[in-house]
C-alpha cells in the first residue's frame, strides 16, 4: 500500500512542479511557491517509499514514516496528494498499530 502511495505521489508532486512553472513562467516575479510545495511532496513521497521498504523489518518506524509523508505531503500540495495521503495514512497505522507475531518454539526433539 505504501509503495503505491508513493508512486502515486510523485506522480503529483510532479504534476505540481509543472503547476508551479507554468505560475512561475506568467508571474510578474518569476516565481513560485508551488514549486517549492512540489518539491516538498516529492521528499515525502520518498520517504513513504523507504518507509514501505521498511516494513518487514521495522514495521512501527515504517509506519511513522508513512504517516508523517501522508500528512506532509497532503499539507504541501493539498488536493494534488489526496489519493497518495490516504494510502499513506492508512498504510501508517497498519504499520503502528501491527502486533508482532511471535515465533512458535521449535521442537528440536528427534522423533
Amino acid at each position: 500500500m505504501g509503495l503505491v502511495a508513493g508512486i502515486f505521489g510523485i506522480i503529483s508532486s510532479i504534476i505540481a512542479l509543472m503547476i508551479g512553472g507554468v505560475d512561475a513562467a506568467f508571474s510578474s516575479s518569476g516565481t513560485s511557491s508551488v514549486t517549492g510545495l512540489g518539491y516538498a511532496a516529492l521528499l515525502f513521497s520518498i520517504l513513504g517509499i523507504v518507509g514501505a521498504a521498511m516494513t518487514k523489518s521495522k514495521p512501527k518506524l515504517a509506519g511513522w514514516l508513512m504517516l508523517v509523508s501522508g500528512v506532509g505531503g497532503f499539507i504541501s500540495v493539498s488536493m494534488f496528494y489526496i489519493i497518495s495521503a490516504v494510502l499513506f495514512v492508512v498504510g501508517g497505522f497498519m504499520g503502528i498499530l501491527a502486533k508482532k507475531k511471535d515465533q512458535a518454539p521449535q521442537n528440536m526433539s528427534a522423533q
